[in-house]
């Protein structure tokens, strides 16, 4: 017991053998290289870890659209949900003028019926509920009927967008918070006046702060043609991008504006492509009766989405980077042990130098660790 005692509490130092060899000295000096140029290229050059990051930015977006023109000579809200960080422009839209509750025949193709047979009583069908009755919808067919606002809106009509939605301007005021390093900043950069703003429109060269958007810009930056995502809707992303070093002036701290279709699936799909929504205007009668306009619109969505990361230095990140940089130099020395032991001619000599034979074998099992030594011994015992 005594002696496996004294063997834990003993020192041991590493025996170092010199092997005059080409190859091995060139071999490890190409990977502590590698080593080197990994940790100081890549580690702290490049993903910068002698600072500790923040990603939990903290945003808010307000949005504002500007533009006029006419659809079908009348005057229609053609903005939605204006000032939040999603918003909709329309681009067209197909109504259904003075509906009021009533009975009146299905407009759904897949109603159309030669007698009342085919009509399901209390069944819901595309704009009411069927009465089960079958009933003329033009001149050459009857379709079920139903009970709700008539007449039923027919959503098949073709109608053109209107073009001066291409010139529409989004104005987008971004602030952004990164809460570990308590920073503040927003898109309006210091060099922007209020005589810039209301003459600059973004452009990715020339005005690439500017905070006013023109809606046929970002689309044309996403990717897109306007005319076919005017006729069939779809969603884009405004994204704002802030990857700030906050060991740097402020000043290089600033947006990034990317475009992309966010809705890119729904090209493809043979049902239902594009974006559209339904909704509708109510109004009362003189004689108190309602009667309402719906709305069936194709719109632009926007969605403004901010991202971001920043990053101060900080000692401890670049302590334990050294560490770990330093540490990894030895594995050009654990590859060259591994060549000299087992691939190499002299092998055997190497061998007999570092590990000298006469030492008991429970202790050439771990020469680093007394601890398995100790275990070792009392197990001999």
């Amino acid at each position: 017991m005594w002696s496996c005692i004294t063997d834990f509490f003993t020192y041991e130092t590493t025996k170092s053998v010199v092997v005059k060899s080409w190859t091995i000295g060139i071999i490890n000096r190409v990977v502590q290289l590698l080593i080197i140029t990994y940790f100081v290229g890549w580690v702290f050059l490049h993903e910068k870890a002698y600072q500790s990051r923040d990603t939990a930015i903290e945003s808010s977006v307000m949005t504002k659209v500007k533009g006029f023109g006419i659809y079908n000579n009348n005057d229609c809200e053609l903005v939605l949900s204006q000032g939040a960080s999603i918003f909709c422009i329309i681009t067209k839209m197909i109504t259904t003028e003075n509906q009021i509750q009533g009975f009146c025949p299905e407009t759904e193709s897949k109603y159309v019926c030669k007698n009342a047979a085919a009509c399901k009583a209390g069944k819901p069908a595309g704009n009411g509920i069927q009465t089960g009755n079958c009933v003329p919808l033009n001149a050459t067919h009857k379709s079920c009927e139903i009970q709700g606002w008539c007449p039923a809106e027919v959503d098949t009509i073709r109608t053109i967008p209107m073009p001066e939605v291409e010139d529409f301007t989004i104005f987008l005021k971004n602030s952004i918070r990164f809460p570990t390093f308590n920073y503040t900043k927003g898109n309006f950069l210091p060099t922007i006046t209020q005589q810039y703003i209301k003459t600059c429109n973004y452009d990715k060269v020339k005005n690439t702060y500017c905070p006013i958007f023109r809606v046929g810009d970002v689309v044309a930056y996403a990717g897109q043609n306007f005319t076919n995502l005017a006729n069939k809707g779809g969603v884009i992303g405004i994204k704002i991008g802030w990857m700030c070093d906050l060991d740097k002036s402020d000043d290089m701290c600033k947006p990034e504006y990317t475009f992309t279709r966010l809705d890119a699936m729904s090209q493809k799909n043979a049902v239902s492509p594009g974006y559209n929504f339904r909704f509708a205007k109510y109004y009362k009668m003189d004689n108190g009766t309602d009667y309402r306009t719906l709305i069936k619109a194709y719109a632009i969505r926007f969605d403004v989405l901010v991202n971001g990361n920043a990053g101060k230095f900080d000692m401890i990140p670049t302590l334990i980077n050294m560490v770990a940089a330093f540490t990894s130099v030895g594995i050009g020395t654990v590859l060259c042990d591994i060549i000299l032991l087992n691939f190499l001619k002299g092998a055997e000599q190497y061998k007999a130098k570092k590990f000298e034979e006469n030492i008991p074998d429970y202790i050439l099992l771990s020469q680093s660790s007394k601890l398995y030594d100790m275990i070792f011994c009392f197990l001999n015992k």
